[in-house]
């Protein structure tokens, strides 16, 4: 009898760990270079895995259905780079897109070829996010210039220098957490 409830148990918890919530997608690209000048060779090794995780959610049930359709949700991205030359490896992991909000109101961020692009469902501007050598972000749209950081939490914070009371002040995107 015990041996029977200690199957049923495996084979429920079997079960239930295969239930799948997400889609996810990996990617590794490895690139070997090898470079000799007059010191010797020179072994480089650059490997790039990208990650791509999306929740799935569905869309409401309707009634006397079987099958509910799949609702589009965000894909988070993560790339993580690690480079070794000659048998020291360091390692980088950076990934800001995502959903902000500030003041009642969302922002997507999304990578682009310099940085990253700030984009408003209301709005058609677009604002620019490039980083700099201290791994700070330049802000820039048609109305604001400022300096960025993403602190431990993943939210944005800038600073804008305000010339009228000559101090600095501090705006705070919240990430979206789904």
């Amino acid at each position: 009898m015990r041996t029977i409830i200690l199957s049923m148990i495996t084979i429920l918890t079997s079960i239930i760990g295969f239930a799948q919530n997400t889609n996810i997608k990996s990617e590794l690209k490895t690139v070997t270079t090898t470079i000799k000048d007059s010191k010797g060779e020179k072994k480089i090794v650059k490997s790039e895995e990208t990650n791509e995780v999306q929740k799935i959610a569905l869309e409401d049930a309707k009634p006397n259905t079987l099958n509910i359709p799949i609702k589009d949700s965000p894909v988070d991205v993560t790339t993580k780079t690690k480079v070794t030359v000659d048998g020291v490896t360091k390692s980088v992991e950076v990934n800001h897109s995502a959903y902000y909000s500030i003041n009642g109101l969302k922002y997507q961020i999304q990578p682009d070829k310099s940085g990253y692009v700030m984009t408003s469902p209301n709005s058609k501007n677009l604002t620019l996010l490039r980083k700099t050598s201290t791994n700070n972000y330049i802000f820039k749209n048609k109305d604001k210039f400022s300096v960025g950081y993403f602190d431990a939490d993943g939210n944005l914070v800038l600073e804008t220098y305000d010339e009228k009371t000559d101090a600095v002040i501090l705006e705070k995107y919240n990430v979206v957490k789904h």
